[in-house]
């Protein structure tokens, strides 16, 4: 039977919780104060612990540092005052699990406990490679990375994955669903700057049939496809502001109303979100709605870029030629150590999945078992960080607007190419939404 520590000096709330505790097939034990809770901490162990913020001897933020030091694998639940958000978001960043608002909903209680008593074991302060699979490397960033990843996988806090495209900020939140006690629920990935925006309310909320033109049938959305586990938010400051209203109340009330429908459905999802965009600027230049980007950047994770991470391009390489050689059904293939040597000092502006891109077509296009480095078909210009587009050369009696064009059109072409005219891969690569590219290419009659 799990032990759940109940803390609280209120002795008509600390009997109801307790009463509710046990109900539910847990043993409770009660503490008043911090100083009883510290002691009954160091008598035995428990399973998780439930505190009011508000005790005689500080405030419940004290108790959730004092676990995280000293009995870091017991999880925290915060109860909190009606409509103190800014003091729950507090208490996670420091380490609480999650938070209840009071009055306490009996069945967000019953949901919030199951889930945090559902956490694996704590794992090792040494990270191995069998528990982040696809998180390859053992340079210092990626280190620091993965045991960010190991910590906030343990909590029901919304995190925020800031890197560059390509860099692996769907990898590392994936990670963070397969760590966490959500992890036999779905993981839902979304790229909120390849939906068209006249859907998105329907592709986020789900829709009833009739609901709209050509809806002949009811249809679920993203939240409630991902109830339960995890929805991921890729490029979330694409997301047009009347959406991000929608968004906020979404996340706020866990409730989402499908299009077409007079109720609501209650959902239950941890939130994770993605851009290589700098949301602070987007809130400053008015794109993003400062209440959600405060809902969303609960805590913040950095991917590092491959170029910071150098060290770990021939892990990667390994593991990328022996995924694709599989795949291709090609013969045993190796880098010879000029080709590693020269990717060692490639700059990458598309980061790993530029790596992919340019092992892929070296693969394909080795005569023999062994890259070379013209089989790598690098680019000079890149190393230095600048565009490899050629930039053309503006024309007698050319409009300046024409050849602005001809450079924009070049640029767009050859990110086609390198991204083998992947348009989403493309979009991200140049650091644009995919509506964005999609009026670019049509305006530059360019397919």
């Amino acid at each position: 039977m799990s032990h759940i520590l109940i803390v609280d000096d209120e002795p008509d709330i600390l009997e109801l919780l307790s009463m509710t505790i046990e109900r539910l097939g847990f043993h409770g034990h009660t503490a008043c104060s911090i100083a009883d809770a510290q002691h009954q901490l160091s008598q035995q162990s428990f399973d998780l612990c439930l505190t009011d913020m508000r005790l005689p001897d500080g405030s419940g933020l004290d108790l959730v540092t004092h676990i995280q030091n000293q009995y870091e694998a017991t999880p925290v639940i915060v109860i909190t005052a009606y409509g103190s958000v800014d003091v729950a978001i507090e208490a996670m960043k420091l380490g609480a699990f999650d938070f209840l608002a009071k009055p306490i909903e009996l069945e967000k209680l019953k949901s919030v406990i199951k889930t945090a008593l559902n956490l694996t074991p704590l794992p090792s302060t040494q990270i191995n490679t069998d528990e982040l699979p696809n998180i390859i490397g053992q340079s210092n960033v990626i280190t620091t990375l993965k045991n960010q990843i190991k910590k906030v996988a343990r909590s029901h806090a919304p995190v925020f994955i800031h890197g560059e495209s390509g860099s692996g900020k769907e990898l590392v939140a994936r990670a963070i669903h397969q760590l966490g006690p959500r992890s036999e629920f779905p993981f839902i990935a979304v790229n909120c700057g390849a939906i068209p925006s006249e859907l998105m309310e329907s592709e986020f909320f789900g829709h009833k049939k009739g609901a709209f033109t050509g809806a002949t049938q009811s249809k679920e959305g993203f939240f409630q496809a991902a109830n339960g586990g995890t929805l991921f938010l890729d490029e979330v400051a694409d997301l047009p502001l009347s959406m991000q209203v929608k968004l906020l109340r979404a996340i706020q009330e866990s409730v989402i109303r499908p299009v077409g429908s007079e109720t609501e459905e209650k959902v239950d999802v941890r939130i994770l979100s993605a851009s290589h965009k700098n949301l602070q600027q987007e809130v400053a230049q008015q794109n993003f709605r400062e209440d959600l980007f405060y809902r969303l950047d609960v805590i913040n994770l950095q991917v590092p870029s491959l170029r910071e991470r150098a060290d770990d391009i021939p892990l990667l390489c390994e593991h990328i030629i022996q995924r694709l050689i599989s795949a291709l059904d090609q013969p045993v293939t190796a880098l010879s150590q000029d080709a590693l040597n020269a990717l060692q000092n490639y700059h990458f502006p598309g980061n790993i999945r530029e790596l992919e891109n340019i092992l892929q077509r070296a693969i394909t296009l080795s005569d023999g078992n062994t890259i070379e480095v013209s089989d790598l078909a690098l680019k000079p210009q890149a190393k230095r960080g600048k565009s490899s587009s050629s930039i053309p050369t503006l024309q007698a009696g050319q409009s300046l607007e024409a050849y602005l064009e001809d450079i924009e059109r070049n640029i767009l072409k050859e990110t086609l190419e390198q991204c083998r005219w992947n348009k989403t891969a493309a979009a991200e690569q140049l650091g644009m939404s995919f509506r964005s590219m999609r009026y670019r290419l049509k305006k530059l009659d360019i397919e």
